[in-house]
């Protein structure tokens, strides 16, 4: 067995409770690259007894985190979805280093011929022009204003946010045309822009939603890996709320089995620290998801394996996954409820007072007219944001 931290294949050992049994490597949720539904051949890591399998693991551990412009010709995306608060979202990243196992956005990385796997969480694409093409957007003659979400599909302020800035970007434009703005985060990279953030709540025009999945340390490094540890979220959550602007905390996702036992004690923390509202989201598992999630948890928690699929199927009417407005994001059956009863009646005992309207009314269009040519702007962006990475473009 290699050193402890390394990947390895682990064994359980007589009277070791949920002891890995596949190979996990270190900073990466997804076990494996399988291939995405589109694809016409699927592959799979082969050890040929020639240590071939920990060369491949090698590579995975030590490979950088890669970058590619996404070349969106628009940066506002739209849904009629009753189950989400908001009908326009903006994404500067598709695909998230954060790696978490269960992240619904996943599958999206199979349109892009690539794995919801590793690939997911290695290769990254940005939107280098995302403020120009916002600016034209908001702009546009007959545009009106209505919550923009960030980070519905996935981190806003993941890692490279660090270097790239997008994201506050995007929200200094918001800012300068008072457009109101939610922002769904579970990295404490959001402190860099409270400053900027207490000016838009000051005018009713930001909510910030911070996810807490579980106050387990060592489950949410297994889960989550390069994402903030709980307390660090939590902190966050404490230091935005002092500043005057709205947070909540968005419960996401609840795994029966794994993360429901921690429903009470993850909203009085919520609240000690400062949060005013508080949602949650069952576990989902379309699409790749599941064959990625199965395969995760087998190896993490054997032990409970059986158990954490056989509650998460009762939510989902006897399958891995089922979709549909109303019930995709709650679940149905008995255990559903039984989570969903117990979550509101903490949050009404625990007092959360709900989050703030935002006010759209405030609303002007940029001052300056957008670029004559966006793509232009976006080339050359592109090649200052890769310059500074030290990537080609």
């Amino acid at each position: 067995m290699t050193r402890p931290g390394r990947h390895a294949r682990f064994h359980a050992e007589p009277g070791a409770e949920d002891a890995p049994q596949a190979a996990v490597v270190r900073g990466r949720g997804a076990l494996s690259n399988r291939s995405g539904r589109y694809e016409s051949w699927s592959r799979s890591d082969v050890d040929d007894g020639w240590g071939s399998l920990d060369a491949s693991l090698d590579e995975i551990e030590n490979a950088a985190t890669t970058l590619q412009v996404d070349s969106s010709r628009r940066v506002i995306s739209r849904n009629e979805s009753p189950d989400v608060p908001f009908d326009r979202s903006i994404n500067p990243y598709r695909g998230c280093e954060h790696g978490c196992i269960y992240c619904y956005a996943r599958p999206t990385h199979a349109w892009l011929g690539l794995s919801p796997g590793r690939d997911f969480e290695t290769k990254l694409f940005y939107k280098p022009d995302a403020v120009e093409l916002l600016r034209r957007e908001l702009g546009a003659r007959g545009y009106r204003p209505s919550p923009i979400a960030l980070g519905a599909n996935t981190d806003p302020y993941q890692p490279v946010e660090r270097r790239l800035r997008l994201t506050r970007g995007i929200l200094e434009l918001l800012r300068e045309c008072s457009h109101p703005a939610m922002i769904a985060t579970k990295s404490v990279l959001i402190d860099r822009d409270a400053e900027l953030l207490e000016a838009m709540a000051s005018k009713a025009l930001v909510n910030v939603a911070v996810s807490v999945t579980t106050l387990d340390d060592e489950l949410s490094r297994r889960m989550e890996p390069r994402a903030a540890g709980p307390r660090q979220r939590l902190a966050t959550v404490e230091r935005l709320s002092r500043r005057g602007i709205p947070v909540s905390v968005l419960v996401a996702p609840i795994i029966p089995g794994l993360t429901d036992h921690e429903i009470e004690s993850i909203l009085r923390a919520a609240r000690s620290a400062g949060a005013r509202d508080a949602a949650y989201v069952m576990l989902r598992l379309p699409l790749e998801i599941a064959g990625l999630f199965h395969e995760w948890l087998d190896a993490q928690y054997p032990l409970r394996a059986a158990r954490v699929r056989s509650l998460v199927r009762q939510t989902a009417g006897g399958r891995d996954y089922r979709g549909g407005f109303g019930t995709r994001m709650r679940g149905t059956g008995q255990i559903a409820e039984l989570i969903a009863n117990r979550f509101e009646k903490c949050r009404r005992r625990l007092g959360f007072a709900g989050r703030p309207e935002l006010d759209s009314s405030r609303f002007r269009p940029p001052a300056t007219a957008p670029s004559a040519d966006p793509r232009a702007a976006a080339r050359k962006r592109a090649a200052e944001a890769a310059g500074q990475l030290g990537l080609p473009i």
